[in-house]
């Protein structure tokens, strides 16, 4: 029973049915005493795979017999490591803690070359094999801190694990290796550096000025992999909610100065790195980037945008773009002579209906960009830009799976109809002898009206998104879809407004974000409903109804609004006591 062959006959039974299966590993762990059969049993193919499958399994007995076995197997470091490529650790954290040392780097190795999934990773770090590795790290020779650094990398994607390494005591370390001179070190400084990018995107441990500026120190004395490591630490340090004194210093010391150069890298991981460290520092100091960006900066970063074959740096780009001040007119101008507006807006216009992350940034992005091209107050550059197709694309955003992104176009395409009552050519005008075409006509402006010569919104065709946008669950864009609404009830047109609103959304929508919207939404939607209300045929029950009640329970800073709508309604007196 013992031969090769009987073995082989019964690892065959564990992949049948149930009751065949429990009888063989029964029968197995009956034979396990033998110590030729453990050693030939873990050499039938498939036979520790299948053992690990039954340990996973539902049938306990099967399950303890398996595990039996599978233990009786484990002093063969080679069976231990084919036991974790199956998804079973216990033997291999065994071998971390208990076994010499060069099984302990043997199997650390191991475990560095493996792909694991984050079930895996979890239960590596829930049952112990963390702690053995860190051991290894501080204590061990140059090859155990080696095997050990790179078996901690693999583990390290997990936030679970980072919480553990934390709790290991091993970032001093690490940094100490980081920050050292001993050159015989350099080797570990790579993984050293990965771990700590990875320690720094899920905890706050390392958001310090003083390791902040040790390791901007360190980025010109670095391996590009080690750059992109720091780079990418530091952009998680920076965007931490607890960093504000830690980006201030950052840019006190001339963080950006120090990062620019690294543009002309010829390596787009490095740039893209860099790119997102400057967007995290920037983000919430805009006039801080235009002073840091020269006209050089940015005709490269447009560059970036218009070439590059990756979506991550075309996104970090387009991000840092979008953090610079929209009033800016120098910075506007540099953007116009490049000529970043085509690119943009083809960008925006091939959008896929199911982005990718990186997509989702860069589509926002270009909608922010895209604000300082929109401005009421240039007209003239509102021309240019809708010359270069702008209105499609912001309309196509209107679509698009980011909410941000709705917003940001919502807000060009209300920046752009703010003007399009005065661009409007009446048909009763006494300089046109000939009547307006019918199909030009605009049932809103009352004049001939087109994307181009009026930037009508009408005719943009973005009314149906906004009316999508009110209609769904997320609530962030409704300030800016009821913005540019309520730029076709100007005084002007706001009877022809409010007949086409009442028409094609009517008032359902609107009181719907008086209920749920944010306090500026409901700003918003009480003004358009003042306008609206001003039509018998608008007055709804159910808007009275909702008023009324936010009359009793609504935000105080609505109560003006509300209070100017019942009376409008002729309803204040019953609700005068709430005021």
């Amino acid at each position: 029973m013992a031969e090769a062959g009987f073995l082989s006959v019964l690892v065959k039974s564990l992949a049948r049915d149930d009751e065949e299966q429990r009888e063989a590993v029964i029968l197995l762990s009956y034979l396990s005493d033998v110590p030729t059969v453990v050693r030939r049993l873990g050499k039938v193919r498939g036979c520790i795979v299948m053992l690990v499958s039954i340990f996973h399994g539902k049938d306990e007995e099967a399950a303890n017999k398996a595990e039996m076995l599978l233990n009786a197997m484990s002093n063969n470091t080679q069976y231990v490591l084919n036991m974790a490529e199956a998804g079973y650790f216990k033997p291999l954290i065994h071998h971390l803690k208990e076994g010499s040392d060069m099984s302990k780097i043997l199997v650390a190795t191991a475990l560095s070359r493996m792909v694991l999934n984050d079930q895996c990773k979890a239960s590596l770090g829930k049952h112990g094999a963390i702690e053995p590795l860190v051991l290894m790290f501080t204590k061990g020779n140059l090859e155990a801190k080696l095997s050990a650094l790179n078996a901690l990398h693999n583990l390290s994607s997990l936030k679970e694990n980072i919480k553990l390494l934390i709790s290991s005591d091993i970032v001093v370390p690490l940094l100490q290796l980081l920050f050292s001179v001993t050159s015989i070190l350099v080797i570990l400084r790579e993984p050293a550096s990965a771990i700590l990018a990875m320690i720094a995107r899920y905890e706050d441990v390392l958001v310090k000025p003083q390791i902040v500026q040790q390791m901007l120190s360190l980025l010109n004395l670095s391996s590009p992999v080690i750059q992109c490591h720091l780079l990418s630490a530091l952009t998680s340090i920076a965007s931490h909610a607890s960093a504000a004194r830690v980006r201030k210093k950052m840019k006190e010391n001339g963080a950006i100065r120090l990062l620019l150069p690294l543009l002309m890298d010829g390596n787009s991981q490095i740039r893209t790195a860099v790119l997102n460290l400057v967007y995290a520092l920037s983000k919430d100091d805009q006039e801080y980037l235009a002073q840091q960006l020269e006209e050089t900066h940015i005709l490269m970063i447009c560059g970036i945008i218009s070439s590059s074959d990756t979506e991550n740096e075309r996104a970090a780009a387009a991000g840092v773009l979008s953090n610079l001040p929209t009033d800016d007119k120098k910075v506007t101008d540099t953007l116009k002579n490049v000529n970043i507006l085509p690119t943009l807006v083809s960008i925006s216009s091939s959008m896929p209906s199911y982005p990718k992350p990186s997509e989702v940034w860069l589509a926002e992005s270009i909608a922010a960009i895209l604000l300082r091209f929109t401005v009421p107050s240039d007209k003239k550059l509102q021309h240019f830009s809708v010359n270069h197709g702008v209105i499609p694309a912001l309309v196509k955003l209107l679509t698009f799976g980011s909410v941000l992104a709705k917003s940001r176009a919502a807000t060009c395409l209300a920046q752009l109809s703010q003007n399009s009552s005065s661009l409007v050519k009446s048909r009763k005008s006494k300089w046109f002898c000939t009547p307006s075409s019918v199909v030009g006509h605009c049932e809103v402006h009352d004049g001939s009206c087109s994307i181009k010569s009026t930037f009508c919104l009408i005719k943009s065709n973005a009314v149906p998104h906004f009316i999508q946008i009110l209609e769904g669950s997320e609530r962030e864009a409704d300030e800016a879809v009821l913005s540019a609404l309520a730029t076709l009830l100007d005084d002007k047109i706001w009877e022809n407004g409010t007949n086409f609103i009442a028409k094609h959304l009517g008032t359902e929508v609107i009181v719907k974000i008086l209920e749920l919207g944010s306090i500026k939404a409901q700003e918003k939607a009480l003004w358009i409903l003042e306008r609206l209300f001003r039509v018998e045929s608008c007055r709804t029950a159910a808007a009275k109804a909702v008023l009324i009640g936010l009359a009793q329970t609504g935000d105080l800073e609505l109560k003006p609004g509300i209070a100017k709508l019942l009376a409008q309604l002729e309803l204040l007196q019953d609700q005068s006591s709430y005021f």
